[in-house]
């Protein structure tokens, strides 16, 4: 029935002389259909949390606790869905596999927007949230899995800090396009039909410019291309794998893996107890407007970016490939930009832009490390499942809490107390990253 979805077949090899330019072209081609894809899902994926406000005016009847457990419902779908669909995506053609996740997210984003029946129900309101959860959770396994088939070890860490960018493009754009939107067409509900219908059409480019693995290109593995072998590699790395050999042999045993992907967790709720919670805390606690809250996501979401890039370049230059120092140095400072955020009070308001620019500055590096050492840790055609392990425990155990956890401490504590809250959680994030200070990396250089 999904046949599009197996993997495609591998292609005679090209001549010699068509080799060197075709990877080079197929690389950028390939590597603007994950980035551009992979953004896109961003912009489908928090517009409850952008539209809560609103939904809380327009819905009385409804409690900050209760609409946020429709946010915990589609972080602990996303979660699964990462690590299950993972597997999935590892025994399939990552084009149509992300296409296909991508519009099916983008579908019920769209009915959010225009079936206010929807908004009858809170059951309904939770599980179809869950239900976008599930297929946003296609998203980043075949990005995985195409960014470890077509760049080498040694290349890959710059590959992986840059494409993680992406993250930040779409949480800033998910704002910039509903700001518009809401304001120009005077509805809410344009928080989530106008960006829907943006994403679907990025469907339609991923088809276009994604492509399987360079063996079904007519191109050798990229480790022959560029004569980089990882520690223990062999033919079997190009086998596709059993479901029992990729969970039990190459996961589930992995020591470092649990302590990454159990930072993971305290990692996310920090960062989706924030951005989140930015539109919510700002317009209630604080008084400041929809527009003020919105550009505040922005500038959250785009400070993400240069801090990305920084932490990789500390990572590599600094601390000599060493992952965990970088995290736990990263880590330290988001801490203290929750501090000036939480202390700010009832302070103006480009003090909490400032903190909140600092927060998404430091904040991303750690995510992006997790999600690299991940890939890392394992052999390719199990890239997915790695990614998805670490994902699971990042939105299971991280992202869902700070749905409804959020929403309860806020409720029975005040915000003080969900701002002491996050700030433990750095604490955690960093002790579990410490564990992994005796792993040296071995994908070389992060930043030329």
């Amino acid at each position: 029935m999904f046949s599009f979805l197996t993997p495609a077949p591998d292609l005679p090899l090209l001549p010699a002389n068509r080799i060197d330019p075709e990877y080079r072209r197929l690389r950028v081609q390939v590597f603007a259909g994950i980035f551009v894809g992979y953004a896109a899902f961003y912009l489908v994926r928090n517009n409850f949390a952008l539209a809560l406000p609103a939904i809380l005016k327009a819905h009385p009847e409804f409690t900050k606790v209760q609409l946020g457990w429709a946010m915990t419902g589609l972080s602990v779908a996303y979660g699964l869905s990462k690590f299950i669909m993972g597997s999935v995506s590892d025994r399939s053609n990552p084009r149509w596999f992300m296409a296909l996740g991508l519009l099916l997210t983008s579908g019920v984003t769209f009915a959010f927007g225009t079936v206010p029946a929807i908004y009858d129900s809170l059951a309904l309101i939770i599980a179809l949230q869950a239900l976008n959860g599930w297929f946003n959770g296609m998203g980043w396994p075949p990005c995985g899995k195409t960014m470890v088939h077509w760049w080498s070890t040694k290349e890959r860490g710059k590959v992986v800090a840059v494409w993680n960018v992406a993250h930040n493009v779409g949480g800033a754009l998910v704002a910039v396009f509903a700001t518009w939107a809401v304001v120009r067409l005077g509805d809410w509900g344009a928080t989530f039909y106008f960006n829907a219908a943006i994403a679907a059409g990025v469907a339609g480019l991923i088809l276009l410019l994604l492509r399987d693995t360079p063996q079904s290109c007519g191109l050798p593995p990229i480790e022959t291309f560029k004569n980089d072998y990882p520690a223990n590699y062999s033919a079997e790395h190009e086998r596709t794998f059993t479901f029992k050999e990729i969970f039990i042999s190459h996961v589930l045993n992995n020591k470092f893996l649990w302590a990454i992907a159990i930072a993971n967790a305290f990692v996310y709720f920090v960062r989706y107890g924030v951005v989140n919670w930015i539109p919510t805390y700002l317009q209630t606690a604080k008084g400041f407007n929809f527009k003020e809250s919105g550009w505040a996501w922005t500038a959250f979401e785009l400070a993400g970016i240069p801090g990305t890039i920084l932490c990789g370049w500390i990572s590599d230059r600094v601390f000599k490939a060493r992952r965990a120092p970088a995290t736990i140095l990263f880590m330290a400072l988001t801490l203290a930009g929750l501090v000036v955020y939480g202390l700010n009070g009832r302070g103006p308001y480009w003090i909490d832009v400032a903190a909140l620019i600092a927060i998404g500055f430091f904040i991303y590096g750690p995510i992006m490390m997790i999600g690299l050492h991940a890939l890392d840790l394992v052999p390719k055609k199990a890239a997915g499942t790695a990614a998805g392990f670490t994902g699971f425990f990042g939105y299971f155990l991280g992202s869902a809490p700070s749905g409804a956890g959020v929403g309860w401490i806020a409720e029975t504590w005040g915000w003080n107390g969900v701002f002491v809250t996050m700030i433990g959680c750095c604490g955690l994030t960093m002790g579990f990253s410490a564990m992994t200070l005796g792993h040296r990396k071995t994908s070389g250089a992060l930043l030329p």
